[in-house]
Formats: structure tokens, C-alpha cells, sequence
């Protein structure tokens, strides 16, 4: 009985830790630190299919990785040197590469699953720079 009422006052002590660690104020994108973080702004890819847009505080501030967990292994640090390498491919991803490295279905849902996540597609382009989708499309082709 003794084991067990121990056992209940540790698990409130520590629910009620994690209760006022929960409570904390989240970081705003006024607070946002660029050089902890990555930059606020999305990095947008349209090659090789338009459009992926990337977020790095959803990787950084909401799942808890750091630069060195992309940069520079999978990641240049240089902006656009991704899409321009000839095997950034949704196949390649498949395969561990790039973002597949963690969206393998264990460690982050698969890069092959929930695609609307990241695609935004053509149209999604298009409001996202403030153009039509008829013109974004016309582009394309």
C-alpha cells in the first residue's frame, strides 16, 4: 500500500510539473529567433514539382530539432541548392534522401503519405504569391 501511495504522490508531483511546464507562453513571431530557430519566412520549392512549402519552426520550435539535424548532411545551408541537385526527387526521398531521412514512417510520417501537408500544388502557388492559378499554370506548360 505504502509503494503505491508513493506512487501516486510522485505521478501528481509530476503531472503538475508538466502542467506548469505546458503553461509556459509559447514564442511568438515577434520573440522568434532566426539564428535558433531558421528563418520565419517558408522556404518555398518549385522544382521539381511546384509547389513544397517548408517551414522550419514546425521542425525546430514545434519538434524540437536543431540546424545541425538537416544542416549541412542533408541540407546545404546554402538557400535554393537542393532544388537544384539533380536527384532532389520525390523517388529520392523515398529512398532516405533529403527530407525522406526523417519522413520514413517511423520517425515523422512518410514522405509517400499525407502529401497535401507539404504540396501545395500549382494553385496553392499562386495564392501564395498572389498571382492566378490560370497564369501559373499557363507557366508551366
Amino acid at each position: 500500500m505504502k509503494k503505491f501511495l508513493l506512487f501516486i504522490v510522485a505521478g501528481a508531483f509530476l503531472l503538475a510539473g508538466m502542467t506548469l511546464h505546458a503553461s509556459d507562453a509559447p514564442v511568438t513571431d515577434n520573440d522568434y529567433d532566426e539564428d535558433e530557430y531558421g528563418p520565419l519566412a517558408p522556404v518555398v520549392w518549385t522544382k521539381p514539382v511546384k509547389t513544397v512549402v517548408f517551414n522550419h519552426k514546425t521542425h525546430t520550435m514545434e519538434a524540437g530539432l536543431d540546424c545541425d539535424s538537416c544542416h549541412d548532411e542533408l541540407f546545404e545551408m546554402e538557400a535554393g541548392a537542393a532544388e537544384e541537385a539533380e536527384d532532389f526527387t520525390m523517388a529520392s526521398l523515398y529512398e532516405g534522401n533529403y527530407c525522406g531521412a526523417c519522413h520514413d514512417g517511423e520517425t515523422a510520417f512518410a514522405s509517400n503519405t499525407r502529401c497535401t501537408t507539404c504540396h501545395i500544388g500549382v494553385r496553392g502557388h499562386a495564392r501564395l504569391v498572389g498571382g492566378s492559378a490560370d497564369k501559373e499554370a499557363e507557366k508551366a506548360h
